[in-house]
């Protein structure tokens, strides 16, 4: 673990939802369906990705967040990781303390390097996740409490690690089938009492314990295979969205939210959407 610095530079999470105030992404300069780790890469793997369209896309996703004042921080890519875009799984902080994971997929595991680099340079403490695969996707945080997907993507023995981190917090541990992916592409709280979820997902007592916690507001199939529940809250009851999904964005309106469409369409079809692409150092 580096040694501790600047209050000014450690990271800070407690929620995916308080206000995002710094944050770190990847440019898709090197984006393509190389190897196929996932059923999205599978359905547009004939058609791969229009690296043009992916930068215009991830480029205009960066003005918007920057446009309400977060701070964002671009990682270098490297043509050896064609996945890099989605920073999320390279990381990702709970509480005063950033972790740093272990890739599954051969094709990603070298990506994580790239970050622990960058967060060297910048002197900022870290710990890493040793006793298994952990990606940053199935790691959602709310308060107190810590929920990690149990899919292909991440080990028990790396879940066990994290509760023995965090004594102090709640790790639950939420089994999902692997074809999902990871945790956020069926469940993303929005709020301390709202949350979007996949139903089918999930074994009816793991529905039971998150619909006894939040309000949840479903998305159908067609939604989740579009990332649906992979928008990106930036604070106030404002997220990021797609424009594919607009009777989704009708619904989080009529709850109260603010929904900034953004079109990630072509970056979608490597698997991941704004959760995916973004991985977050501060909230306040």
């Amino acid at each position: 673990m580096i040694q501790a610095t600047p209050t000014l530079h450690r990271p800070r999470c407690w929620s995916e939802y308080d206000r995002l105030k710094r944050v770190i992404l990847c440019p898709p300069r090197f984006l393509e369906i190389r190897e196929v780790i996932n059923r999205t890469q599978r359905h547009f793997a004939k058609e791969n990705i229009d690296r043009s369209r992916a930068e215009r896309q991830h480029r205009n996703l960066v003005n918007v967040l920057r446009d309400h004042h977060i701070e964002v921080i671009l990682l270098d890519p490297d043509s050896r990781y064609p996945d890099q875009v989605f920073t999320r799984d390279i990381g990702f902080t709970l509480g005063p303390r950033l972790f740093v994971s272990r890739m599954e997929e051969p094709v990603r595991q070298g990506e994580e390097n790239l970050l622990k680099a960058w967060l060297e340079r910048e002197e900022i403490p870290y710990t890493e996740v040793s006793a298994g695969s952990i990606e940053g996707g199935d790691v959602i945080i709310d308060r107190d409490t810590v929920y990690i997907g149990d899919s292909g993507r991440t080990a028990r023995r790396a879940i066990a690690e994290i509760r023995r981190a965090l004594p102090h917090m709640n790790v639950i541990s939420l089994p999902f089938p692997e074809k999902y992916l990871h945790l956020d592409c069926v469940f993303n709280p929005l709020s301390h009492r709202e949350a979007l979820i996949y139903p089918p997902a999930f074994y009816p007592s793991d529905l039971a314990r998150l619909s006894s916690r939040y309000s949840l507001i479903e998305v159908t199939a067609e939604e989740q295979f579009r990332l649906g529940t992979n928008v990106l809250s930036i604070g106030n009851r404002t997220v990021l969205s797609q424009p594919i999904n607009p009777e989704l964005n009708t619904r989080l309106r009529r709850h109260g939210f603010t929904v900034i469409e953004v079109d990630l369409s072509e970056i979608i079809k490597s698997g991941g959407a704004f959760r995916c692409c973004t991985l977050p150092l501060l909230r306040e």
